[in-house]
């Protein structure tokens, strides 16, 4: 019953989705491709048995890749569809397995589009990548018979008494995972709570993912054209940091160090680009290959280049942190070697940034004017610099394997 009125509250608000797609496309292109993906319609076909797995946006697809290229290999005689919502996914897709895999767009989480897409790919197996619940999804895919992983899955507090609000209509699809491997004992306690039988704890992927040399060896060059300037990255901003670090950063940088400032989506880069300017900063931008020897900032407004500006950087300022969005992955500095610091709003990220932090690796702080002087200190202390660097690549290494025992875990499925 209450699935029926979920179901009939999505075609309500029919009208305001393909509204917002429409106005979205107008920002970003990619939202205009694949609008029949988005209602179960698809021109592509595979020819081969099909595993399926869903990454919601860029985040969860580069979180995904150590398991995408482990199950190629394991099953080579599968085609692997990787699924999104979003555009910039869909482009993070093309960019991370070319045409490795099969890509798509999930499909709005109507029961007739659930079907079209569950009969035109017909899956022997899903994988739901980190926290991605879709009810008629998850429904559709129990009466099928269909088993679905949820891969690296985490579920913040928050997260988790909003899905007891509503476990009447939650607890069903919760109910239906075939396998939860969860990124830590926190995560599988609250997934658990919520329904989910087969909980276990098998890592976080992120810890898996290896920094394609290519972009570490465009890093290196990137850091030679600076000189012998210093550079702080701000890395994964979202929408009002980038003026609070601007403000911090401004008066005590100029002609010392680099501000390198990578915007978390790309539709906001020309916003960006403008606030710098505004700021009083000269700026020059990474996608027209300008010269960032003698400039205060450096936009990074290219998308996939994330492992080569923190090769370039001294320090990583980790966005989506200082204001109430959950914060951002920091694994991917920590691997590299980078010294972090990260704001107070986490909660998307807590497990990862408490043992960044105890490893010595990272530093929380309260505000973007402590984030600056954190930077600001870093930059005069090589040795500190030098110690969380290396904490952070001995974490990753220490936690890397969750690859594996998701592979197991998906194994034994498939043998059922």
């Amino acid at each position: 019953m209450l699935r029926a009125i979920y179901s009939m509250l999505l075609w309500l608000g029919l009208p305001l989705i393909v509204t917002r797609l429409w106005l979205r496309a107008r920002r970003e292109p990619g939202y205009s491709k694949g609008i029949g993906e988005r209602f179960g319609r698809y021109a592509a076909r595979a020819d081969l048995p099909v595993l399926w797995v869903h990454a919601v946006s860029v985040g969860e697809v580069r979180a995904s890749a150590p398991l995408v290229n482990a199950l190629r290999a394991r099953y080579p005689g599968h085609t692997v569809l990787v699924t999104c919502m979003t555009a910039a996914g869909r482009e993070a897709i093309d960019q991370v397995f070319g045409a490795t895999v099969l890509g798509a767009f999930l499909p709005y989480d109507f029961p007739f589009a659930v079907r079209r897409f569950l009969d035109h790919f017909r899956p022997r197996l899903g994988v739901l990548v980190e926290t991605e619940i879709w009810i008629n999804l998850l429904a559709e895919c129990r009466r099928r018979g269909l088993p679905v992983v949820l891969a690296s899955g985490r579920m913040s507090q928050g997260s988790a008494r909003a899905y007891r609000r509503l476990s009447g209509l939650t607890r069903p699809a919760f109910e239906g995972l075939a396998v939860v491997c969860a990124q830590s004992e926190a995560d599988a306690n609250r997934i658990a709570s919520l329904g989910a039988h087969q909980v276990s704890v098998a890592g976080n992927l992120k810890f898996d993912v290896v920094p394609d040399p290519a972009l570490l060896d465009a890093g290196a060059a990137l850091k030679r054209a600076m000189g012998t300037r210093n550079a702080i990255v701000l890395a994964s901003t979202r929408e009002g940091e980038e003026a609070l670090l601007l403000d911090a950063f401004r008066t005590r940088v100029r002609g010392e160090a680099l501000l390198i400032v990578v915007p978390r989506h790309p539709q906001r880069f020309e916003s960006v680009a403008a606030l710098v300017t505004a700021s009083g900063l000269s700026c020059a931008r990474r996608s027209l290959g300008e010269p960032a020897a003698a400039v205060d900032v450096l936009l990074g407004d290219t998308m996939g280049e994330m492992p080569a500006y923190y090769a370039a950087a001294d320090v990583a300022v980790v966005g989506g942190s200082l204001l109430p969005y959950g914060g951002q992955n920091l694994i991917e500095a920590c691997a590299i070697g980078v010294p972090v610091i990260i704001g107070p709003h986490v909660h998307n990220f807590s497990e990862v940034v408490r043992m960044a932090v105890d490893a010595g690796a990272a530093m929380q702080v309260e505000d973007a004017v402590e984030a600056a002087d954190a930077a600001l200190a870093l930059l005069d202390n090589p040795g500190r610099r030098a110690a969380m660097g290396s904490a952070g690549a001995a974490l990753c290494l220490a936690h890397r394997g969750a690859t594996d025992r998701h592979i197991a875990a998906i194994e034994r499925l498939l043998q059922r």
